[in-house]
């Protein structure tokens, strides 16, 4: 029986974690498959799952216009025209976006005052309790969300800060995972550079500002990812301190508005408004990946 060569891979057992990769990589993109496919067919070909990929576009009535009282002729449209124009008709989608970039930029912004002061301090300056204090922070990574939701909404209930914008930013300002994820890159700085910053005279604030985020720029962007992504795609607790006030509604809670009852669903603006949430992300991803794994990669050196 032969054995693969000292620094050659198996053949079979490269072909197989491929197989299992590309079927994981269709599972995950099957939904957005689908969300980007719905969004340029028409009602007919989403309720009958035909058409393919991007339907026949035959033009269609928009039953909406009808009603308004213009004549068939005159409301005839493409079904990807129709899906994604009733997207920002039906609902104040840029009102949406606009409350998601105010939202996802004060939280991540936040954080990051947060975050990297304590990642330093848990990373260069020695203090009694520093290893206990470190492992409170592992602690809390593993406390989810909906355990401390109750306790937050009350807390922001009392203080009458529900249905504004600080009821989304303020429960996430302090990021366990992001003073983690900092902390971890901060320990692969070699300590010469901060001794020579402070005998240059430079405070420990100043050290932290101008000479560990500058080297810290791949570990931000790849937090940056995760804090954008988690509070952008946020349903739950928006739904729950967001109550009355629909001009408050982050792109998440915009989807409810397609949500019919006894008529149905709008599937097609749904899937379009899904779409135009979704675009943001991914491309600001596809620009930041380098990075995102870079930052991945050195945070876990140490």
């Amino acid at each position: 029986m032969s054995s693969a060569a000292p620094g050659f891979a198996n053949p079979t057992r490269e072909a197989i974690k491929h197989a299992v990769l590309i079927i994981g990589a269709l599972i995950v993109i099957l939904p957005f498959y689908v969300m980007v496919s719905y969004s340029l067919k028409s009602p007919k070909e989403i309720e009958s799952n035909t058409g393919g990929f991007i339907g026949s576009q035959e033009l269609f009535v928009d039953e909406y216009c009808v009603k308004l009282g213009n004549p068939e002729e005159n409301c005839l449209v493409k079904p990807y025209v129709y899906n994604y124009t009733q997207a920002f008709k039906k609902a104040p989608l840029l009102r949406y976006l606009l409350n998601g970039v105010i939202v996802t930029v004060s939280i991540f912004v936040l954080q990051i005052l947060v975050a990297v002061p304590c990642a330093y301090a848990l990373a260069k300056l020695p203090f009694k309790g520093r290893e206990y204090v470190f492992n409170m922070v592992l602690f809390c990574l593993l406390i989810p969300v909906h355990a401390i939701a109750l306790p937050l909404y009350v807390m922001l209930a009392k203080t009458g800060l529900t249905n504004t914008y600080a009821a989304l930013v303020i429960p996430w300002t302090i990021s366990v995972f992001g003073i983690f994820l900092m902390r971890q890159f901060f320990k692969t700085v070699p300590d010469d550079l901060i001794d020579a910053a402070r005998m240059d005279g430079l405070s420990e604030l100043s050290i932290v500002w101008r000479v560990m985020v500058p080297t810290a720029i791949p570990a931000l962007l790849a937090f940056a990812i995760f804090s954008v992504v988690a509070h952008w795609n946020d349903y739950f607790w928006p739904r729950v301190v967001i109550t009355g006030d629909q001009s408050l509604f982050t792109p998440p809670l915009g989807l409810r508005v397609f949500k019919g009852d006894a008529d149905g669903s709008s599937w097609g603006p749904m899937m379009a408004t899904a779409t135009i949430i979704v675009a943001p992300l991914i491309v600001a991803f596809l620009l930041a990946q380098r990075r995102f794994i870079e930052g991945i990669t050195l945070s876990g050196m140490k």
